[in-house]
C-alpha cells in the first residue's frame, strides 16, 4: 500500500516514484473532504430525517455507516503512502496501518459490494411483485413466493445488513506494511484474496443477471402493461439496477481483474513497480466510490433527496427564521410520511 523501507528476501525495496509520493497522498486527502461530510449528512438524513423506512434505506444507511468509516481511513492512507518509506515496520504508525486502516479499508469495500447487490435485488423483487407481464417471470415460477416477499420487508433487511457485516469483518485479513513481501502476500493472504475475488465476480454476476433479467421483464410488461405507475416502476427499478452495475464496473471491477494478474506476475519481480502503481492507483478508484456514493442516493431516492433539500434550506436560514420555520417543515415532513404511509405499497417501495 504505502512505500517502505523493508525489503524483500531476494534484496530488492520499492521505488518510491511521483505516483505514490504525491499523486496517491493528495487524491486520499480529497477523498476524505469530500467523503466525510457527504456520508455524515447522508446518515443523518437516513436516521432522522426519514420516517418511514424501506429496505431500500436500510441497506442505503449501512452503507453510509461503511463509506463514513471509508473516509477515516483515508489521511492514514495519505500518510501511508507519502511518508510510508521511511517508517519502520516495527513502528507505531506501520502497525496502525498494518491491524487497523488497511483491514477497515477492504472490509468496507466488500461490505458496499454485497449490500449494493442486496439493493439491486430488493428493487428487482419489487418489480416482479408489483408488473404484470405477458406471462410469469421465470424467476417467479422458479422461486417461493416468500422469497420476494421477505426481500421487501425492512426487518429482512436488517439481519441482512447484519450478517454483511459480520461475513466482512470475520473474512478480512490483516495486511503488513508497504514491502514486496507485504505487496505480493503469503500463501494465506493469496488464498483470502482469491476468495475475495471469487466473492466479487458472484455479486457482479448476480446485479448482471438481475439487469438482464429485468431487461426481458419490462420488454414483455410493455406489451400488455395499461397503468402507467407500473411503467413508471418498471423504468426507476431498470435506471436504478443500471446505476449499481456502473457503480461495481467502474470503481471495482478494475481492481478485481487487475490483482490476480498482479499477484501472479510480481511472483517474478518483472516490472514489480509499475505493476504495484496500477494496483495502488486501482485501488483508490474502488475507494473513491466513499465519496460518489451520496451523489448516488441523491439522484435515485427521491425520498432522500426531498429531505436533503429540505434540511440544506433549512440550514441556509437564519436562525430566527429557521425557528419560526421548523413546525412548517416538521408538519411538512409529519403529511409526506402520512401521505408515505397511506399509499399503495408501490410507491413506498419505489423510493429509490
Amino acid at each position: 500500500m504505502a512505500d517502505y523501507n523493508c525489503s524483500f528476501s531476494s534484496g530488492f525495496s520499492l521505488c518510491s516514484t511521483a505516483a505514490t509520493s504525491i499523486f496517491l497522498p493528495s487524491a486520499y486527502a480529497l477523498l476524505f473532504l469530500t467523503a466525510l461530510p457527504g456520508n455524515t449528512l447522508s446518515l443523518w438524513v437516513f436516521l432522522r430525517c426519514i420516517s418511514t423506512t424501506s429496505p431500500t434505506h436500510v441497506y442505503l444507511s449501512h452503507l453510509s455507516i461503511s463509506n463514513l468509516l471509508l473516509s477515516l481511513t483515508t489521511p492514514f492512507l495519505a500518510a501511508y503512502y507519502a511518508w510510508g518509506s521511511v517508517w519502520t515496520l516495527s513502528g507505531v504508525l506501520c502497525q496502525l496501518v498494518l491491524h487497523g486502516i488497511t483491514p477497515m479499508l477492504h472490509i468496507n469495500i466488500y461490505i458496499s459490494l454485497m449490500i449494493l447487490t442486496w439493493v439491486a435485488l430488493s428493487r428487482f423483487a419489487a418489480l416482479i411483485q408489483r408488473t404484470h407481464a405477458s406471462r410469469p417471470s421465470v424467476c417467479k415460477t422458479l422461486l417461493p413466493h416468500g422469497f420476494f416477499t421477505r426481500l421487501s420487508r425492512a426487518s429482512f433487511a436488517s439481519r441482512v445488513c447484519a450478517t454483511v457485516w459480520v461475513l466482512a469483518v470475520g473474512a478480512c485479513v490483516a495486511e503488513v506494511c508497504y514491502n514486496p513481501e507485504v505487496e505480493i502476500g503469503g500463501p494465506l493472504s493469496a488464498a483470502f484474496c482469491a476468495i475475495a475475488i471469487f466473492m466479487f465476480f458472484f455479486f457482479y454476476l448476480l446485479v448482471l443477471l438481475s439487469y438482464m433479467t429485468v431487461l426481458r421483464h419490462i420488454r414483455r410488461s410493455r406489451r400488455n402493461t395499461v397503468i402507467a405507475t407500473s411503467q413508471g416502476l418498471l423504468g426507476r427499478v431498470f435506471r436504478n439496477i443500471v446505476v449499481i452495475q456502473v457503480v461495481l464496473s467502474v470503481c471495482l471491477l478494475p481492481y478485481h481483474i487487475f490483482k490476480p494478474v498482479f499477484i501472479s506476475l510480481a511472483l517474478h519481480h518483472h516490472h514489480f513497480c509499475l505493476f504495484l502503481q496500477v494496483k495502488n492507483c486501482l485501488l483508490l478508484l474502488a475507494a473513491l466510490r466513499g465519496s460518489t456514493d451520496p451523489a448516488m442516493y441523491f439522484l435515485l431516492d427521491k425520498t432522500f433527496r426531498r429531505q436533503t433539500l429540505v434540511l440544506l434550506e433549512s440550514s441556509r436560514s437564519s436562525p430566527g427564521s429557521r425557528a419560526t420555520g421548523s413546525p412548517g417543515q416538521r408538519a411538512e415532513q409529519l403529511g409526506d410520511g402520512n401521505t408515505a404511509t397511506a399509499t399503495a405499497d408501490l410507491s413506498h417501495e419505489s423510493v429509490l
